[in-house]
């Protein structure tokens, strides 16, 4: 199960650095930065469908575990065109309160003209990217966690050919990138609807069938409301960080750009196999199957905290490599590199803070899920970014997030052991 989804974001990540390997090929810094700035856009539409994409998954894992076969295609197909309007909403806000949202991301004056293209194509494209987050998530569901990982592959090297030829070749910079982007998940899209409507059992796509109860529409948002939260709580640390960091130069946010896309590396990875084991941790609740369940989890944690320790230590020996081949400027590479090294000390923590916050997802605990979600690039992040930073200015922005990783896993190690252990919350409804 995790394998493919851990596939599939390998190729995502591939496509996350060569994107910002070609933009950086222009030696433009402003160019570089103003993407950047851009980026909590498209984790704030990863999260939009991640209510829908999600929660839905999480809700049809365990109608699966109950053998409601017929409840959890409905609720496919609710969450497909729930995603669906809300994007178009999403999308008319965006250009309607454009300048409002430039300005919060701390576009500046040298950095306007690119930003502000960036950010008119991704918004147009909000409808793509957001439903596709619903097939890429319930066809796991059914085991189709191939079918999901071809889907999302097949748009993403797409867009690794489409970027320099956009970029360089057309001679359309910003726009390019964006462009690739929106061809990439067009195509994506509509792979996943074909498998939806050709390979499932279960699941489907009916607009005439995406009538649920209201009990299963407040299930899915339970949990999909806190997972949509983790991604935008990833978009409000990227432009707090943005924004604290612009004030030591253009250079050190497109240094954070490149590390941000480095530390992908780990990070996508880490996401991919918690979300394979999401639809086995979901099923094996539903049919309750406690001893299983445990074991599932417990080797989630493993696989992700080893995996992280060993893949660090290998960038950070080799970070000033890595960033040098983005860019020349080596203020640029510098500032990158010595972020990229502090980023990556606390991956083992980010990979057992990702265990917890899926598995509450999966297992119906919307509050601890919640909890999980507005930690560690929201609430704790921001409590702790402002204390050190007034306290050890630029050193003290660059380690707020490590710290906060930390914090966020303690939180997490606390849930798990009041879910889990003895007489746990999780198992009380059995």
């Amino acid at each position: 199960m995790a394998l493919p989804v851990v596939l599939g974001t390998v190729v995502s990540m591939i496509y996350n650095l060569t994107d910002t390997f070609f933009v950086a090929q222009t030696q433009n810094a402003n160019l570089v930065a103003g993407i950047t700035l851009c980026t909590p856009l498209f984790s704030m539409m990863i999260a939009l469908g991640d209510m829908f994409g999600l929660g839905g998954s999480s809700a049809i894992s365990r109608l699966l575990g109950q053998r409601k076969y017929d409840l959890a295609g409905k609720v496919n197909s609710f969450c497909f065109y729930g995603a669906t309007v809300l994007a178009v909403i999403v999308t008319i806000c965006l250009f309607i309160f454009k300048q409002q949202v430039l300005g919060w991301l701390g576009v500046t004056q040298a950095t306007y003209q690119y930003a502000a293209i960036y950010y008119e194509i991704m918004a147009a494209a909000g409808i793509l990217i957001i439903i596709s987050l619903v097939p890429i998530n319930t066809l796991r569901t059914e085991g189709l966690a191939k079918e999901s990982m071809l889907g999302t592959a097949s748009g993403t090297v797409l867009k690794i050919f489409l970027d320099p030829l956009f970029i360089f070749t057309f001679h359309l910079g910003a726009a390019g990138a964006a462009l690739a982007t929106v061809v990439g998940y067009l195509v994506t899209d509509s792979i996943l609807i074909v498998y939806t409507i050709r390979r499932t059992r279960y699941i489907h796509i009916n607009i005439h069938k995406m009538r649920i109860p209201s009990v299963e529409i407040k299930d899915v948002l339970m949990i999909g409301i806190p997972a949509s939260v983790t991604n935008f709580m990833t978009m409000l640390g990227t432009a707090i960080m943005n924004n604290f960091l612009i004030a030591y130069g253009a250079s050190k946010v497109a240094g954070f750009g490149i590390t941000t896309k480095i530390e992908t590396i780990v990070t996508m990875v880490l996401v991919g196999f918690c979300f394979g084991s999401q639809a086995l941790i979901g099923y094996n609740y539903g049919a309750k199957n406690k001893e299983r369940l445990n074991k599932i989890i417990q080797f989630d944690i493993l696989v992700n905290a080893g995996f992280a320790f060993v893949i660090a230590l290998i960038l950070i020996a080799i970070a000033p490599m890595l960033c040098g081949l983005f860019m020349n400027d080596q203020e640029v590479v510098h500032a990158a590199s010595y972020m990229l090294r502090w980023f990556l000390i606390t991956t083992p923590f980010i990979g057992i803070s990702l265990v917890f916050t899926t598995m509450f997802q999966s297992v119906n605990q919307p509050l601890d899920a919640f909890i999980m979600s507005i930690s560690r690039q929201g609430i704790v992040f921001v409590s702790v970014i402002f204390i050190v930073a007034t306290i050890m200015g630029y050193q003290g922005v660059i380690v707020a997030q490590p710290i906060a990783d930390v914090i966020t896993a303690a939180i997490g190690f606390v849930l798990y052991r009041k879910d889990f252990g003895r007489n746990g919350k999780a198992f009380r409804n059995w």
